[in-house]
């Protein structure tokens, strides 16, 4: 479960994206705005692993972040930038494909079907949940990876991740091991292709 907190981030999510995203190759343009998002647990609690789908134009992206109250060592390349949490202090942000925490819960989600974190506030002792904005499902690792998807490929423990980037309404879901619907997109997006090493 991941616990939220009713806070304010300066700057925000949305701004330091605002900010990271057109300097992303992958990225082709337009308006930024928030679609949905899901969260992985990290089973230790110090780490906030938050997938967030963008739109930019006429595409859908997907920006997965980690949340850290220190910086990762040696991965300065995938900063995306700090930000102040009015409960938790100052928040380093990063790409999470350069975070082996989320690399850790990607892969536990492809291997043993664990879905996503259930996000709840708790105020006096009583937890008030927050319904999903995003449905993640998944499937079988399929034998190969598609070589026509803009993404990022993270290997961990024997298997082969392929994190998509923009994401294809119309693409094939052959192989696709995590796949994602929200409102307005009822039928099942693939968000990470897989295959066994």
């Amino acid at each position: 479960m991941a616990l939220l907190h009713r806070a304010t981030l300066s700057p925000t999510k949305l701004e330091l994206m605002t900010d990271w995203l057109p300097r992303q190759d992958w990225w082709a343009g337009g308006p930024i705005g928030r679609v949905a998002s899901y969260r992985f647990d990290d089973p230790d609690g110090e780490v906030g692993v938050e997938t967030t789908l963008t739109r930019g134009g006429d595409a859908v992206y997907q920006v997965p972040q980690t949340y850290r109250a220190a910086p990762l060592p040696d991965a300065e390349r995938w900063l995306v930038g700090t930000s102040e949490h009015s409960v938790l202090g100052k928040r380093w942000i990063y790409d999470a494909a350069g975070d082996p925490v989320y690399a850790a819960a990607l892969a536990r989600a492809v291997r043993t079907g664990e879905g996503q974190a259930r996000e709840y506030f708790e105020e006096n002792g009583v937890r008030e949940y927050r319904p999903s904005s995003l449905e993640i499902a998944v499937g079988e690792p399929g034998t190969a990876l598609p070589s026509d998807v803009d993404g990022v490929t993270l290997v961990v423990d024997g298997l082969e991740l392929l994190v998509v980037r923009r994401l294809d309404p119309a693409g094939a879901l052959s192989g696709a091991v995590l796949t994602g619907t929200w409102t307005g997109q009822e039928e099942p997006v693939a968000l990470v292709y897989g295959r066994r090493l």
